[in-house]
């Protein structure tokens, strides 16, 4: 896991993380309303050590200090919200604490599920973290619950785990999926590539619809059955090591 800065200015920290600009942050320092391990810090200047348990020792305004940088969020997305940030309608970023919204650098989606798409989804401020897992060199892999319109076929598996599937308008084909028929109109299928809309074209090479899509694991990391969609939780770094399993 890569790491943000090992400190900063107590103003800069703060406006950082989105609460206010640098002036309104003075302003709350100064009247006394941020406290670390208990004590009112008042100079904005104060160098801050960036620690994991910071947002345990420091409150702003009697609550506990924002995730500080270096944040690695694992969402459970629902249907029908975009992963960007200026596109129409419900986004993904409208799932998160608005303040949240106004951090710098800002929250980004590692990678993107589609509207339609549902399940885990990694977002981080960790701009080397993120580039680091959607590398094509990391050769991730990435698990999807795929529910068919119409009943396998079954020889699914051979097609998708030949390495020789082309997609319509591409020349280049597919690197190798791994394929698990879990009943009639169901199944997973593990791929490592992230091509436009992969997994739903695969499935239409073989004469086949995709009615519901789910990711559920990227590398060794899985989406927790208590996870309800729509709801996030910070992953430690136990857990984010999973992905790079």
């Amino acid at each position: 896991m890569s790491k943000g800065p090992t400190s900063l200015r107590l103003d800069r920290l703060l406006s950082n993380l989105g609460y206010g600009s640098r002036r309104e942050v003075q302003d709350l320092i100064e009247a006394g309303y941020v406290l670390l391990n208990g004590e009112a810090i008042i100079d904005s200047d104060e160098k801050i050590a960036i620690t994991p348990d910071l947002a345990a020792r420091m409150t702003v305004e009697g609550e506990p200090l924002d995730p500080p940088p270096g944040l690695v969020l694992m969402l459970n997305k629902p249907v029908g919200v975009t992963c960007s940030h200026k596109e129409q309608g419900p986004l993904v970023y409208g799932l998160l604490p608005e303040r949240w919204r106004a951090r710098n650098p800002a929250i980004s989606t590692v990678g993107r599920l589609d509207k339609e798409t549902s399940g885990l989804l990694l977002l981080t401020d960790d701009g080397a973290l993120l580039h680091r897992i959607i590398s094509p060199k990391a050769n991730i892999a990435k698990r999807y619950d795929v529910t068919l319109d119409r009943p396998l076929r079954g020889d699914e598996g051979a097609v998708f785990g030949a390495g020789t599937l082309m997609l319509d308008d591409e020349d280049k084909p597919l690197l190798p999926a791994q394929f698990e028929a879990v009943s009639e109109k169901r199944a997973f299928v593990t791929i490592t590539e992230g091509r436009y809309h992969q997994v739903r074209r695969m499935f239409a090479a073989v004469g086949n619809h995709v009615v519901a899509l789910k990711r559920d694991r990227v590398g060794a990391l899985a989406l927790p059955g208590d996870l309800a969609a729509g709801e996030y939780r910070i992953l430690g770094e136990d857990e984010l090591a999973k992905v790079f399993s």
